[in-house]
């Protein structure tokens, strides 16, 4: 029997893979790139899972490779880019899933602010107008500043802007109209306060709180992602409230049946959540969880796409049966071409058995570093405690260097140009 795989997060096909396996399923993944996943694939034996290329952003291809696969039993999408893709094949197959409207919901994030704040989830709904003047008029008149603008349909910190006062509300303004965001430009109130994401599992309405990852962001005004680390020891109290929390708040969006990623702020007044993510973590985060929580979670994955309640929601709550990870995204100092990363030699000398996760490959571009796709690779450590592996991780990062080379004449132009 087979369960196919819409493209994938960039680390995790490998607990994906044995998650399958211990399943009795065979894992199909389709992808338009292979070399994408090359560190998790040369890992693995060769032929533990069937590689198909094709063009993952047109559907009707990806259909006529479902076709072609035998005994097709569920189609994990666990990707922003391709969620919508995903739930729209599911349905066209009869598989198990998540309603597609669900899913739309959680990726229209102005939809999300707006249903929350009227389930008196939030205390402010999404600001938007059909033009940037009208847009500029509901952030003075109903959101306020400060102010977050941003894309509806945005990821890994694409296309943010903090606003402080009109001179920066206008120039952000300007600077949203020249680039191609996936969905609309809205404004939202900034929630000031340390950044988590919570790592829940919902089956059947009841949603599960599996921990909470933390979430070191860079200086204002930007949003850049740089240290995470889990499971952060919120106290017993704490903890349960924001499990209920959570639950009411994926209930508002009708979410029944699937991992979610929600990453909130911990203002003066409390959680606020900043956006739904429906899915598991990206970056090392599915690996956090295997090694905290002493299970291979992916199996839940699996058990979702093949519509069975997964055993990780019965699993006893209790002290972590495996070590904290903490990890950091490794940026380069200037934007050029990626030529590799310098002191990985340094590792094995650290303490928290530091390793080294590569991103991106000598030769491609590294353009955008006010954002996540500026970062080449991943250093992780762990130790008991979450704190003690944020500190081993940022000691083995410190000793490791992203280089870079100048763009030569026409070489930005070509990728694009710019930076976030």
């Amino acid at each position: 029997m087979t369960v196919a795989c819409l493209e994938s997060l960039t680390f995790g096909l490998g607990h994906l893979v044995r998650a399958a396996e211990s399943l009795g399923e065979r894992l199909v993944l389709l992808t338009r790139d292979a070399g994408y996943y090359a560190h998790e694939l040369g890992l693995l034996e060769p032929g533990a899972l069937d590689v198909v290329a094709v063009d993952t952003f047109d559907t009707a291809a990806v259909a006529a490779e479902l076709h072609r696969l035998p005994g097709l039993r569920g189609l994990i999408s666990s990707t922003d880019t391709w969620t919508l893709a995903g739930a729209e094949l599911t349905a066209r197959f009869g598989l198990p899933g998540a309603p597609p409207e669900v899913l739309r919901l959680t990726r229209d994030k102005a939809r999300v602010r707006t249903l929350l704040h009227r389930a008196g989830l939030s205390r402010a709904p999404a600001a938007e107008a059909p033009d940037a003047d009208g847009l500029r008029a509901a952030v003075l008149k109903e959101t306020g500043l400060p102010a977050v603008l941003k894309d509806t349909a945005g990821t890994g910190s694409q296309n943010v802007w903090l606003v402080r006062d009109e001179a920066g509300l206008d120039a952000a303004l300007r600077e949203a109209a020249g680039r191609r965001l996936t969905g609309r430009l809205f404004a939202e109130p900034f929630f000031p306060g340390p950044v988590y994401s919570a790592e829940t599992l919902t089956w059947a309405g009841r949603t599960r709180l599996l921990g909470v990852s933390s979430r070191l962001m860079s200086p204002e005004p930007h949003f850049r992602e740089e240290v995470t680390a889990f499971p952060v020891a919120f106290p017993p109290v704490q903890s349960r409230e924001l499990e209920r929390v959570l639950g009411e708040v994926l209930s508002t969006l009708g979410y029944t049946d699937r991992f979610a990623h929600v990453e909130f702020a911990l203002t003066a007044e409390g959680p606020e959540v900043v956006e739904v993510n429906p899915r598991i973590g990206g970056a090392l985060v599915g690996e956090a969880l295997c090694r905290a929580l002493g299970v291979n979670v992916y199996e839940a994955l699996v058990e979702a796409a093949l519509g069975r309640r997964p055993r990780l929601m019965d699993a006893g709550p209790g002290t972590p049966a495996g070590p904290a990870l903490a990890f950091v995204l490794a940026y380069p100092a200037q934007p050029g071409v990626f030529t590799g990363a310098e002191g990985l030699e340094r590792l094995a000398g650290l303490p928290g058995a530091p390793a080294w996760y590569p991103v991106r490959r000598p030769g491609d571009r590294l353009e955008h570093l006010g954002d996540s796709r500026g970062y080449a690779g991943i250093v992780c450590a762990e130790a008991p405690t979450a704190e003690l592996a944020t500190h081993c991780a940022v000691a083995a990062a410190n000793t490791v260097r992203v280089v870079t080379r100048p763009f030569a004449d026409g070489e930005q132009a070509a990728a694009g140009g710019g930076g976030a």
